[in-house]
């Protein structure tokens, strides 16, 4: 055998002939690692590439860490004036990771500079602010996304699919709880943002309870009403520069009733004080010939029961590894049984998005748009007012 140099021939979306894209970010923490890693392995396990993300800028309040974020994850420059940051031109996509209540003005801006504009989750603090930012996005017409990222975990978009299909007939219920313990007395959390309402808008309904509200009109269709409870248990946390005592003005746990216009009915609930429960989020649909059920933490499985499933003597519930080249994004990965993790959902998630700016595709009904993120901002308004109220609340977009 003789040792030979080949160079390889670019197919016509290999890297150097996909389209690229310059992406900005606002914010280097917990989003902008989970995005700008995603950015990175496109190129060469989204392959080949409908794009070619560029690393172009990020964008942070202080200019030390902001720095080092530039330079872990690979950027070109970093900024710490999000306007300065949107006046640069080698940027198409901007992409906002922070708080949410930096959330309307900074995608707004961006949309009217032509920036397509990719928004992590809540959408907003509120309803209102929620519509606004739709509505200035609908007039800018860029395109536009909101970071419900379980939308993309392979086995959930398995269950979409069955659903679509017809293959649980009728849908009857829908029961999703998203448990963390994370706030917990125990872990000695001080004051941060997420307690706060001025900045986080409201507490667990939408940082958690949102994820599954968007996955209740992901898998079911849209929501008729809500009733609900909620609950802040530590009213008071110390202030993380030692200053005294915050006050908690948002919720740490909900539960709700909901209603579909379909005629199922369903529970949500969250909470960041569920002992022993990391990242628990499991999802549940009951249909008139089976039933779907996912769990999070188990994220590359789903389970499925056949009500006429023959013989009745091994019928019961089945656990379907989603791992199979068929099965959604798969084939993109590694051999069947080896299985992806969470960080991978932003991979198929930004890798859809690209699809869309590129190609001039929808972003719906696959991937959630500031519509979606408008909607997901009422029902955690409606819930909110329910438990004020203690009175059920019809949904009114």
């Amino acid at each position: 055998m003789t040792n030979e140099t080949f160079t390889a021939q670019a197919g016509p979306r290999a890297e150097g002939t996909a389209p690229t894209v310059g992406v900005g970010m606002l914010g280097y923490a917990f989003m902008g690692k989970a995005h700008s890693n995603a950015y990175k392995k496109i190129p060469y396990l989204m392959y080949p590439p409908v794009a070619i993300p560029r690393l172009v800028a990020v964008c942070g309040r202080s200019q030390a860490p902001t720095v080092e974020a530039m330079q872990r994850y690979g950027y070109d420059t970093c900024y710490t004036d999000w306007h300065k940051m949107l006046d640069d031109d080698r940027i198409q996509l901007f992409d906002n990771g922070t708080p949410p209540d930096a959330h309307a003005d900074p995608c707004i801006a961006a949309a009217q500079a032509g920036k397509h504009v990719f928004c992590e989750k809540p959408l907003a603090r509120n309803g209102d602010e929620a519509r606004h930012m739709r509505d200035e996005l609908a007039r800018s017409g860029v395109k536009n996304m909101v970071a419900f990222n379980y939308r993309f975990v392979p086995a959930v978009r398995q269950m979409r699919d069955i659903i679509r299909s017809g293959a649980l007939g009728q849908l009857y219920h829908f029961r999703a709880s998203y448990l963390q313990e994370w706030i917990m007395p125990h872990y000695h959390t001080p004051m941060i943002w997420r307690l706060e309402k001025e900045r986080a808008g409201n507490g667990v309904v939408g940082c958690l309870g949102s994820h599954i509200i968007d996955l209740g009109r992901f898998l079911m269709g849209e929501i008729k009403s809500v009733a609900a409870l909620t609950r802040t248990f530590i009213t008071e946390r110390p202030k993380a520069d030692g200053s005294g005592m915050g006050k908690v003005d948002v919720d740490d746990a909900f539960a709700s009733a909901v209603e579909f216009e379909n005629g199922a009915i369903g529970t949500i609930e969250a909470t960041r004080f569920g002992a022993g429960h990391k990242n628990d989020q499991v999802v549940e649909v009951n249909g008139e010939k089976g039933s779907l059920r996912f769990r999070l933490e188990r994220l590359n499985e789903f389970e499925a029961y056949w009500v006429d499933e023959q013989p009745r003597e091994t019928q019961g519930w089945h656990t379907v590894l989603v791992t199979e080249g068929y099965h959604p994004w798969m084939a993109n990965w590694w051999p069947h049984g080896h299985i992806i993790g969470w960080e991978h959902t932003f991979v198929h998630e930004l890798n859809h998005f690209l699809d869309c700016i590129v190609n001039d595709k929808d972003v719906a009904p696959d991937g959630a748009t500031f519509e979606d993120g408008y909607r997901a901002c009422v029902i955690c308004d409606a819930i909110l007012e329910s438990a004020a109220s203690r009175r059920h609340v019809d949904l009114q977009y």
